[in-house]
C-alpha cells in the first residue's frame, strides 16, 4: 500500500510547474491567436488594396512621345511638356558604366533580391538604432521606381504599405532589366533633369553615350539628394558623393584600381546643353510657359503631349530675365524691410559634430527635405550666433560667416539678448542664408509676393511675366487670377472720364475732408482720408493727380457720376460687375488683375486703342507647319479706337508729370527718360502697392502684397514696394530705346495759359470749379452742397437725368467698404 502511495504522490506534478505550464500554454494560445487575427488582418487588407492598385500598362507599354514645347519670340525654350523631355533611351543604348555606377550607389544586390533587400533593411535599421538616427535607407531601386511612377513621396504608413504592394508587383511583372531601364529614365536628378541622359546634357553638356566613369559616378550620385547632391547647387558634395560611388564601384569589381584612380583624378567640368530642358532654361520662363500650355489645352487636350507641338509665344527673352530678376529682388528688398520673424525652426545640435563632417551633413540633409532651396536663397544650420557674427553651415565643408553690418542690421532683433525665443537667432537655428554678391546675409524665405507683367501698347503682345517669387512654390499666377483693388493706380481712368464731361486740367477742386452720412448712403458713414491725411484748399486736376489726392477724385467722380464712370472705364477693358457704380470706385476700390491695368494704360500709351494682351504668337506642328497664327487688334485701327485722341494726349501730358514731378518721380530719377508717364497705387492700409507706367512703346505694371490680404506695414507705398520692380525692370527693358517725344497735339484740342482746353470747353465754359464756391458765393457748408451746381451744369451741357447728386451717388455704397488711397 506504501508503494502505491508513493507511485502516485510521484506522478503528481509541483504546484509552481503547473502554473507555470498553464502560463505558457496560455501565451502560446495568445500569440497564436494574435498572429491569426493579424493573418486575417493582413489578408483583408491585401485583398482590399491589391484590386486598388495601378495597372502596369504605362510601364511595360512605355512609349516616348513628342514633347509640346514652348520658346520666346526670340526662340529661346522656357518650357517643355511630356513624356521625351527625359530623353528616354532603350536599356542597350545606356553604356554599361552608367549601369555599374547606378547599382554601386543605389542597389548593389538589385538583381539578387524580389524587390526588397531584407539584409539591407535589417543592416539600415542596426546603424540608425546605432545612431539614434536615420542614418541609412533600405529603399530598393523596385521600391524606388514604384514611388516615381505612381505615389507620392509622402511620410506615412498607408503610402509606404502601398508602395511595398506595388514593388511585388512591378517585380511579379517587369525583368530586372525592365525595372532598370525605367528607373535610369525617370528618376529626377535636379534642375529639371528627369532621367541620366537628361541628366548629362543638363550638368556635363553631351549625351550620355559620352560619358566617363567618374561623370557617371558623380550622376550615381544625384539620386540621394537631387537639390543638393548636383554639381550645379553644390559641386563640393557632389564630388564628395562622386567618390563614395567611384569607391563603391572599385569594392565591386566595377572598376579596376587604374580605373578607379584615374575617375579621381579626373577634373569635372559643369557645362550644360544650351536651353536643354533637362537641364537650365536660357530663361525663368516659367509662368508664361504655363499659361501658354494651358491656352493651348483649351484647344487640343491631352493631344499637346504627343504631337509635338510648338508653340512661339510673344516674350522677349531679355525682358523675361529682366522681369524675374526685378521682381525677386524687389521681394527681398522688402523682406529686409519688414520685422525680422526668426528661423525656420530650431533643431537639437550635438556637441562636437562640427568635426563629424558625416553626422553634420546628415542632419543638413534632413533639413534641407524639409526646407528645400530656393533659387539663390539657400538652407543652412548655425552654428554659433552673436550680435557681431553668426556662423552658418550649408555642409561640412562650407561654413558660413555673416558678419556684415548691413546683415546683421536685419536680423538683430533676433541676436539680442532679450530676443523673444520665436525669432531668437541660436545655435541649431534652420535659416535661410543669401549671396548679395559683395556679402552673405541671413534672410527669411519670404512671405510676401509680387508680380510684374509688360506688353507692347501697338499690340498687346505680352514681353514679360513673372507671377510670383518662385513657380514651384505653386503655380498661381498672379497677372492674371489675382483680382486685387487698384487704389490710385485707377484714378487715371477716373480723370480721363472727366476730361470727357467738361473738365480740365485747370479745374480748380476742393481737397477739403469728405464726409457722407448714413442717411446720404443709405447705411452708415463714409469719411475717407488723404494718404498722410494732409488736406489743402484747393488743388487743380492736374496737382491733385500729381499728388495723388483722394479728396480730389472724390469730387471729380461726383461731379462726373458714378454710373458714367463705370460705363466708362469698360473701354479700356475692366469688368463692369467688378467697377461698382460708387463713389468708392475714384479710390481704385474695384478689382483689376495686373494684365488688366497693363491693358488699361496701353489706350493712354498708344493714342486711344484698345489692344487686347496676347501670348501666344503662333504654333507649328511637328513637321514646323504652322497651324495657329495670333491676328492682333492694332493701335491704328478705328474700330479699336475707345477714347477721344484728345483726352489720350491731355493724360499722356498728365502721366509722365506724375513720373517727373509727382508721386512717380522717381522713375525720372533713375532713369532719367521724359517719355515715360505713370501712376502709383497704395490701397487701405497698404495692402496693395501698385505702380503702372508707359513709354509709347512698353507698357508695364508691378503689383506686392500678400496672397491673403493684410497690411504690408506702416509706410509701404506703391512708389516705394512696387515702383522699385517696375524701374529695375524697365533699366533694361528700355535700355538703348530713343525718346519719343509727344506726338503733334490733336484738332480740337488747344493751349492756353499752359494747360490743354477741348475746343467744345474753352475758358468760360469748361468746369472751373469743383466742390467749391463760385465767387461771390456762401462757403460751402456739407461737401455735397458745394457740388450741387455741378450737377446743373453737366445736367444742361450733356441733358444727363439728375442722378448725379451727393446722395444719390453714395446711397449705393456697398458694405463693408474698404477704400483704398
Amino acid at each position: 500500500m506504501m508503494k502505491s502511495s508513493n507511485t502516485s504522490s510521484k506522478q503528481k506534478p509541483p504546484a509552481g510547474r503547473s502554473w507555470f505550464t498553464r502560463l505558457i500554454f496560455k501565451a502560446i494560445v495568445l500569440f497564436a491567436g494574435l498572429g491569426l487575427c493579424g493573418a486575417l488582418l493582413m489578408s483583408l487588407a491585401l485583398a482590399l488594396a491589391w484590386p486598388n492598385l495601378p495597372d502596369l500598362t504605362a510601364m511595360i507599354d512605355y512609349r516616348p512621345r513628342v514633347p509640346l514645347r514652348i520658346y520666346t519670340a526670340d526662340k529661346v525654350l522656357i518650357g517643355e511638356f511630356g513624356e521625351e523631355r527625359r530623353n528616354v533611351l532603350r536599356f542597350d543604348e545606356i553604356p554599361d558604366v552608367m549601369k555599374s555606377a547606378i547599382l554601386a550607389a543605389e542597389d548593389d544586390r538589385f538583381y539578387q533580391h524580389g524587390g526588397i533587400d531584407w539584409a539591407g533593411v535589417l543592416r539600415a535599421a542596426l546603424a540608425n538604432t546605432i545612431h539614434m538616427s536615420k542614418t541609412q535607407g533600405a529603399s530598393t531601386i523596385t521600391m524606388q521606381v514604384a514611388r516615381n511612377f505612381y505615389l507620392s513621396s509622402e511620410k506615412t504608413y498607408t503610402r509606404k504599405f502601398y508602395e511595398l504592394l506595388l514593388t511585388f508587383k512591378i517585380e511579379a511583372t517587369l525583368t530586372k532589366d525592365q525595372i532598370l531601364d525605367l528607373y535610369m529614365n525617370q528618376i529626377f536628378l535636379g534642375h529639371r533633369a528627369y532621367g541620366f541622359a537628361a541628366a548629362s546634357r543638363a550638368y556635363f553638356g553631351k549625351p550620355l553615350a559620352e560619358i566617363t566613369p567618374a561623370e557617371a559616378a558623380m550622376l550615381a550620385g544625384i539620386p540621394k539628394a537631387p537639390s543638393r547632391f548636383n554639381p550645379i547647387s553644390n559641386f563640393e558634395r557632389a564630388k564628395s558623393r562622386q567618390a563614395y560611388v567611384l569607391g563603391r564601384m572599385r569594392s565591386l569589381g566595377y572598376l579596376t584600381d587604374a580605373e578607379y584612380q584615374h575617375a579621381m583624378d579626373q577634373a569635372i567640368v559643369i557645362r550644360s546643353a544650351a536651353n536643354s530642358p533637362g537641364g537650365r532654361y536660357g530663361v525663368h520662363g516659367e509662368y508664361p510657359a504655363e499659361l501658354a500650355r494651358q491656352l493651348l489645352y483649351g484647344v487640343y487636350q491631352d493631344d499637346i503631349y504627343s504631337r509635338g507641338f510648338n508653340i512661339y509665344t510673344t516674350i522677349n527673352s531679355k525682358d523675361q530675365e529682366a522681369a524675374y530678376q526685378a521682381v525677386r529682388q524687389g521681394i527681398l528688398d522688402y523682406t529686409r524691410r519688414a520685422p525680422y520673424t526668426g528661423p525656420e525652426e530650431n533643431v537639437e545640435l550635438p556637441k562636437g559634430i562640427e568635426s563629424d563632417p558625416e553626422a553634420l551633413n546628415d542632419l543638413l540633409d534632413e533639413q534641407q527635405d524639409k526646407h528645400p532651396d530656393n533659387g539663390d536663397l539657400l538652407i543652412g544650420i548655425v552654428l554659433s550666433a552673436s550680435p557681431t557674427e553668426v556662423r552658418v553651415a550649408r555642409s561640412a565643408s562650407q561654413i558660413i560667416d555673416i558678419n556684415d553690418k548691413r546683415a546683421l542690421r536685419v536680423v538683430a532683433r533676433g541676436l539680442v539678448a532679450n530676443a523673444k525665443e520665436s525669432v531668437r537667432i541660436q545655435r541649431g537655428s534652420v535659416v535661410y542664408v543669401h549671396d548679395t554678391g559683395d556679402y552673405w546675409e541671413l534672410i527669411n524665405k519670404p512671405s510676401i509676393q509680387a508680380a510684374l507683367v509688360s506688353l507692347s501698347t501697338q499690340d498687346g503682345a505680352i514681353q514679360a511675366m513673372v507671377g510670383g517669387f518662385d513657380f514651384e512654390e505653386g503655380k498661381f499666377n498672379r497677372v492674371t487670377q489675382a483680382w486685387r483693388q487698384p487704389g490710385s493706380a485707377f484714378k487715371p481712368f477716373i480723370y480721363a472720364s472727366a476730361l470727357e464731361r467738361g473738365l480740365t486740367p485747370a479745374t480748380q477742386i476742393s481737397d477739403e475732408p469728405f464726409s457722407l452720412t448714413a442717411e446720404q448712403t443709405g447705411s452708415k458713414a463714409w469719411n475717407p482720408k488723404n494718404y498722410g491725411r494732409a488736406y489743402e484748399p484747393m488743388l487743380t486736376m492736374r496737382q491733385g493727380l500729381y499728388k495723388s489726392k483722394n479728396m480730389v477724385s472724390i469730387r471729380i467722380m461726383q461731379a462726373v457720376g458714378p454710373q458714367y464712370v463705370q460705363d466708362y472705364v469698360t473701354r479700356f477693358g475692366f469688368d463692369r460687375a467688378r467697377q461698382p457704380a460708387v463713389l468708392p470706385l475714384a479710390l481704385g476700390a474695384g478689382s483689376v488683375t495686373p494684365l488688366q491695368l497693363a491693358g488699361g494704360y496701353a489706350v493712354f500709351a498708344n493714342g486711344g486703342y484698345r489692344v487686347p494682351p496676347y501670348l501666344i504668337d503662333y504654333v507649328t506642328d511637328s513637321a514646323g507647319k504652322v497651324i495657329m497664327r495670333a491676328r492682333p487688334t492694332v493701335a491704328g485701327d478705328t474700330l479699336a479706337r475707345v477714347i477721344d485722341p484728345r483726352t489720350v494726349y491731355v493724360m499722356d501730358d498728365m502721366l509722365r508729370g506724375v513720373a517727373t514731378y509727382g508721386t512717380g518721380a522717381r522713375t525720372h530719377r533713375e532713369l532719367k527718360r521724359n517719355d515715360i508717364g505713370g501712376k502709383t497705387g497704395t490701397t487701405n492700409d497698404s495692402q496693395d502697392a501698385w505702380f503702372a507706367g508707359f513709354n509709347p512703346k512698353l507698357v508695364a505694371v508691378a503689383w506686392m502684397g500678400f496672397d491673403q490680404p493684410k497690411s504690408m506695414g506702416q509706410g509701404e507705398t506703391g512708389g516705394g514696394a512696387a515702383l522699385p520692380i517696375w524701374v529695375n525692370y524697365m533699366r533694361t527693358a528700355l535700355a538703348g530705346q530713343p525718346e519719343i517725344p509727344p506726338g503733334p497735339m490733336p484738332s480740337g484740342l488747344t493751349r492756353i495759359d499752359g494747360d490743354f482746353y477741348f475746343s467744345e470747353f474753352p475758358p468760360g465754359t469748361a468746369i472751373a470749379r469743383v466742390g467749391l464756391p463760385a465767387p461771390g458765393d456762401p462757403a460751402p457748408g456739407a461737401p455735397a452742397d458745394g457740388l450741387d451746381g455741378i450737377g446743373t451744369l453737366l445736367d444742361r451741357l450733356h441733358g444727363d437725368s439728375g442722378a448725379n447728386s451727393a446722395a444719390d451717388s453714395g446711397a449705393a455704397i456697398p458694405q463693408p467698404v474698404r477704400v483704398p488711397f
